[in-house]
C-alpha cells in the first residue's frame, strides 16, 4: 500500500538525514492519519484515499508558497515548493495539456455534449476519465470553453 511505502521512505529519509523530505514525509503520514480517525468511526485509507489526501497537502503547499512570495518570503515559497516535489512523488502524474483536450474531446464527441445546459453532466463525464490527473479549475474552463 502506498502509505506502507511512505513510512518506508520516512525510515530511509531518516538514515540518510534528509531533512526536508523527513519533515514533509511525517507531515504527509500525519495528514493520512487525521483523515483516517476523522468522522464517526475511524477507518484505514485505501491507495485512493491516501493519493487524495496527498493531493490536499499538495494544493496547500502551493497555496502557501503563493502566499509567502505575495508576502515578500521567497525562501519560504521554496521551502514549501521541495515539499511538494517531494509529495508528487506519490501521485499519479498530471495529465499535460494535449492530453487533457484530447480526453475532454473525446468526452464530447462519444456525448454530444453542446450547450452551457450540458455544463454539469460535461464535467461529470470527463472527471470520470481525467480520474483526478488534472486540476479541476483547469478540466472546468476548458469544459467551459467547449460549450456554447
Amino acid at each position: 500500500m502506498l502509505i506502507d511505502q511512505i513510512r518506508a521512505d520516512l525510515i530511509t529519509a531518516t538514515k540518510a538525514k534528509e531533512v526536508l523530505r523527513q519533515r514533509t514525509l511525517r507531515s504527509a503520514i500525519a495528514a493520512v492519519q487525521e483523515a483516517q480517525v476523522s468522522g464517526e468511526a475511524a477507518f484505514k485509507l485505501d491507495d485512493d484515499g491516501v493519493q487524495a489526501v496527498l493531493k490536499s497537502q499538495v494544493k496547500r503547499r502551493l497555496d502557501a508558497a503563493e502566499a509567502f512570495d505575495s508576502g515578500g518570503a521567497p525562501d519560504r515559497a521554496a521551502a514549501e515548493r521541495a515539499e511538494i516535489e517531494v509529495l508528487e512523488e506519490y501521485l499519479p502524474a498530471s495529465l499535460s495539456a494535449d492530453e487533457l483536450e484530447a480526453i475532454v474531446g473525446a468526452v464530447f464527441a462519444a456525448n454530444g455534449f453542446e450547450t452551457k445546459a450540458d455544463m454539469g453532466k460535461a464535467m461529470k463525464a470527463v472527471n470520470a476519465e481525467v480520474a483526478g490527473r488534472a486540476d479541476g479549475r483547469a478540466v472546468a474552463d476548458l469544459v467551459k470553453s467547449r460549450l456554447s
